[in-house]
């Protein structure tokens, strides 16, 4: 499967972009900004293309020419206003599930955040952010797509056990970054995911398990 990474500059893209190009089923093409990241992704024979989220949804959808699947994991940072978070975290991750229906592309992985389905959860400190993560993942859920939607703990950037907890239960605590660049790229074709949204933390299954038990 030919993978578009939405966001594979960012701390979680860059992982998943790397788990990608080390399997031997699916290849990475990796969605940057500025052409010092293509060409720096280029060096290390990584397909990238240029694109921003904030372009409308059929430059969008050419992008995904030839594209099988696409991970969302873009976000505008904890450095931006509310408004720069609607634009990427909500209108970006739903005008690339428009690009992939138009393209024709089927297969749709977006990162959300844990709580973001809850509203009485939400921290009023952030709240525009879990605005925009319930949103995109209502608008995932009412699309055409075959969409998967990971919803991980707190991101934290300890070294990944390959161990977690993969379930629609909900509860809080944390899980490295690299478990859940792993855990999107073992579920592009893990079919318990297919349709379906769940809560991620660091556990004591492994992941293929973890997944394929949904």
């Amino acid at each position: 499967m030919k993978v578009l990474v939405v966001g594979a500059n960012g701390q979680i893209g860059q992982k998943i972009v790397k788990h990608i190009q080390e399997s031997e089923e699916h290849s990475p093409v990796a969605m940057v900004r500025k052409n010092e990241q293509k060409e720096r992704l280029e060096k290390e024979w990584i397909d990238a293309v240029l694109a921003n989220l904030e372009d409308s949804v059929d430059d969008l959808a050419k992008v995904l020419s030839g594209v099988d699947g696409v991970i969302f994991s873009a976000g505008s940072g904890g450095s931006t206003g509310a408004d720069k978070t609607l634009l990427i975290d909500l209108d970006g991750a739903i005008k690339m599930m428009e690009a992939a229906e138009q393209a024709g592309v089927d297969r749709f992985l977006l990162i959300s955040a844990i709580g973001a389905d809850k509203r009485e959860n939400w921290s009023e400190e952030i709240k525009s952010y879990y605005v925009a993560k319930y949103y995109a993942d209502k608008a995932l859920e009412n699309s055409s797509l075959n969409y998967t939607i990971i919803r991980p703990g707190a991101l934290v950037n300890e070294p990944g056990t390959g161990k977690v907890w993969a379930s629609t239960d909900f509860e809080y605590g944390k899980v490295p970054r690299e478990d859940v660049a792993r855990v999107a790229v073992a579920s592009l074709t893990a079919e318990p995911t297919y349709r379906k949204a769940f809560n991620l933390l660091s556990g004591e299954t492994s992941i293929e398990e973890a997944v394929n038990r949904l």
